[in-house]
């Protein structure tokens, strides 16, 4: 399971029963949709199949593989003739009609796959269209187009532009920029514990709460990185919570100060679905490495790398090629970590036996660790399979409800 898809889900359903993603559905033993040959992973791809499609191949490119003619013909196949794409067609001969819902996150993902494959040229000019043309007056992107600017959606969205060409500065609507609406969502410099940290959205009174997914998404859009991150020589480690105005690397320090401070004492961060325990939160904190590491703050990001390699091995296996994916960015960004030996397992073997044999690769892939084996906690398995269960709910909640109102209103294409 991918972590961001997952909260985006749960703002998404908050949201909606409120007021009556990006959403991702856990490894299924009997996927109610057929798997399409060319799409990695075997859960069922209806929430997440763009998404985890689109991390599979920026890993393969992150560690100089060339990704399969299948794999990136049927990412392409997926993309709507506007330029958007959904979170998975099953049918994707069929034209996007009002009732296929595109969305800015599977678009701008499918962006940052593409963007550096000369066989994605076109469509990447079609989706960049489209991103432009769904940017909200704040300056910012929602998870669906129209909807209120979220700081993971506008994070992703900005690092496809970047990776696109665009000057993403320059790119304003009604006079404000993508940095401004990610401004907007970070929690003040006023001394209180979460100072600096950013929130998913505002609530319902405007109030922001810390959320530490749309903290590592917004520092690293406010780089311009994509979701892969890059490495950096080691930068002076962050100061506490100071004002930024308008300068949207200060806003990014404040976050990575305020994620930095969150894993200290752990090594990791936590999450909890309402009415269970704080479970460790592998897929945050894969990305708070990322981000971390991206701003050259190794020092703050060894502790939870090392805590990563020690505990990810279940995570990741029963999560599928975004969790592999998200690793491999951790591996290829941070101080001292190897995309080939990542707590005794090899990353890039893992991956590419999700799917499709790579460019060169002819033999099968074994999916196996190549090393000693690195030790899990025993809790692994069944936080998977507790956060499985909430998602799978909790999208089942979600899609009645988004089909119920696209019914009523129409959706754009």
């Amino acid at each position: 399971m991918n972590v961001r898809r997952s909260a985006a889900v749960l703002a998404t359903v908050v949201t909606v029963m409120a007021a009556t993603p990006a959403v991702a559905a856990g490894p299924s033993p009997s996927p109610s949709t057929a798997i399409p040959a060319g799409l990695y992973g075997t859960a069922d791809p209806t929430y997440d199949g763009v998404w985890r499609q689109s991390l599979a191949l920026l890993a393969q490119n992150a560690v100089g593989v060339e990704p399969a003619e299948q794999a990136v013909t049927w990412l392409l196949g997926q993309q709507c003739a506007d330029g958007a794409f959904a979170a998975f067609r099953a049918d994707p001969a069929r034209a996007c009609d009002a009732k296929v819902m595109v969305d800015t996150n599977s678009t701008a993902a499918a962006v940052q796959a593409l963007a550096n494959d000369s066989r994605g040229d076109s469509a990447v000019t079609k989706a960049v269209t489209w991103l432009k043309s769904v940017q909200n007056p704040d300056g910012g992107w929602g998870y669906s187009p129209g909807g209120a600017s979220d700081a993971n959606s506008t994070s992703v969205v900005i690092g496809a532009l970047a990776d696109a060409g665009v000057t993403v500065p320059n790119l304003r609507k009604d006079g404000k920029s993508p940095y401004d609406a990610l401004a907007k969502l970070a929690l003040p410099c006023d001394g209180g514990a979460d100072e600096g940290a950013f929130a998913y959205q505002p609530d319902k009174k405007g109030r922001l709460a810390a959320n530490a997914d749309a903290t590592a998404a917004a520092v690293l859009g406010l780089h311009g990185e994509s979701l892969t991150g890059s490495p950096q020589d080691d930068a002076d480690p962050p100061a506490s919570c100071e004002k930024h105005g308008t300068d949207p690397f200060r806003v990014a320090d404040n976050g990575a100060a305020w994620l930095a401070h969150a894993m200290a004492k752990t090594g990791h961060l936590t999450t909890a679905l309402p009415g269970a325990k704080p479970q460790p939160d592998y897929g945050n904190t894969a990305d708070a490495i990322v981000a971390l590491s991206s701003l050259g703050l190794h020092d703050e990001a060894a502790k939870p790398l090392h805590w990563l390699e020690t505990h990810s091995k279940s995570w990741a296996a029963q999560s599928g090629p975004a969790a592999y994916a998200q690793l491999v960015f951790v591996a290829t960004t941070a101080k001292g970590a190897d995309v080939h030996d990542f707590g005794g397992q090899n990353l890039v073997t893992l991956l590419n036996a999700t799917g499709p044999a790579p460019k060169g690769i002819d033999e099968p892939q074994t999916a196996g660790p190549t090393g000693k084996a690195a030790s899990d906690d025993n809790g692994g398995s069944s936080n998977v399979a507790w956060t499985v269960g909430g998602i799978l709910l909790l999208a089942a909640i979600v899609g009645a409800v988004l089909i119920a109102r696209s019914r009523k209103h129409g959706r754009r294409q």
